[in-house]
């Protein structure tokens, strides 16, 4: 059968949505989670959107442009959950960072295919700025976080908090794509995936120097 029968059929099914680009962001997100981010090609999210091979370079150049809107709209949404978690570090800055740390692994185990585009599909940066932009903001979080927590001590004291916050976060993203995701590659633990983060963060932070009457 040729594609002008098959392409007339498909883009019924695809418009059904309503919304090509939505459609096919949805489409890419449900291969995700099935396949891995890695794991379909572009032809492959045109297909389960139900609409014909050409129909997504309407909205997308390419695989990786697909991919990238995917993993802005999930640093968007991640940084709006890290922030409202950290909320401007109150009542305390020890308890506010503690409540970034469940947001990360929350958000991780809800959210697998966002996270996934995000930080395991391998879009370049490069030519994707407003992803690079809005993954820079959600690290922000920790680096405010970072901030508040050393805020207490001597300044010749204070460790370099860039250092900190790269840290934080490579603890916190290692435990949360070994540990704490929401699709069928989360290891088992004899612990929570939060009470193994809250642990290593603290004997990181004391380690540091900070606890006690420095958390504040």
């Amino acid at each position: 059968m040729g594609w002008s029968g098959d392409d007339h059929g498909a883009r019924r099914r695809g418009y059904h949505h309503g919304n090509l680009r939505e459609a096919l962001m949805q489409a890419a997100l449900d291969l995700i989670s099935a396949k891995g981010a890695a794991g379909f090609s572009f032809a492959e999210v045109a297909r389960a959107a139900g609409v014909s091979p050409a129909a997504p370079y309407r909205h997308f150049r390419d695989r990786d442009d697909l991919m990238a809107a995917i993993a802005l709209r999930g640093f968007e949404r991640f940084e709006a959950e890290l922030d409202a978690a950290w909320g401007n570090g109150r009542p305390a800055a020890s308890a506010a960072f503690e409540r970034v740390g469940k947001a990360y692994l929350a958000f991780a185990r809800a959210e697998p295919a966002y996270y996934a585009a995000m930080f395991e599909a391998g879009v370049p940066l490069a030519p994707h700025p407003e992803l690079q932009a809005a993954s820079e903001r959600a690290f922000g979080v920790l680096v405010k976080a970072a901030e508040a927590l050393v805020a207490g001590m001597p300044k010749e004291r204070r460790p370099p908090i860039l250092m900190m916050a790269l840290h934080i976060w490579s603890l916190s993203h290692g435990i949360a794509a070994l540990f704490g995701r929401g699709d069928g590659a989360r290891r088992s633990l004899p612990m929570s995936a939060e009470d193994l983060l809250e642990a290593g963060v603290l004997v990181y932070l004391r380690g540091l120097g900070i606890g006690g009457e420095d958390a504040r």
